[in-house]
């Protein structure tokens, strides 16, 4: 959304699904990641279900993601690819930034739809004769 105020900056709900990616990445570098995945999905689960509901695609595309079984779902190109023994915690961390950057997307489109029609709407322009 535009800043119409410069002390005022809206919080987009596409930015707390950017901190999402960004934690996944920083997850991903560690060593032990598998302890603090957990955790780490029982919260973007939450905001998933909190943006889309508790019963929307998203939600359930991401839950096969963490176990790395979304290549169906959201047509993923890599399991055409990927060579007969699967690096299975490897991929369902792949799988989850991409089923997180394809909420993303959408999202952000959403969103600028959003600004666009809202952008104008509160001008205080004299009456035409």
């Amino acid at each position: 959304m535009p800043n119409t105020n410069a002390s005022f900056s809206p919080r987009m709900r596409s930015d707390e699904l950017k901190e999402q990616i960004g934690k996944l990445e920083r997850l991903e570098h560690r060593t032990p990641v598998l302890p603090t995945l957990d955790s780490f999905d029982e919260e973007t689960e939450a905001l998933l279900g909190r943006l889309y509901g508790d019963s929307h695609k998203y939600l359930e595309a991401y839950k096969y993601a963490t176990v790395a079984e979304s290549e169906a779902l959201v047509n993923l190109p890599e399991s055409a690819q990927e060579p007969m023994a699967k690096d299975l915690p490897k991929t369902a961390v792949q799988q989850r930034r991409q089923v997180l950057l394809g909420i993303l997307t959408e999202m952000q489109d959403m969103e600028a739809k959003e600004v666009a029609m809202l952008t104008g709407e509160d001008r205080e322009d004299p009456p035409s004769i």
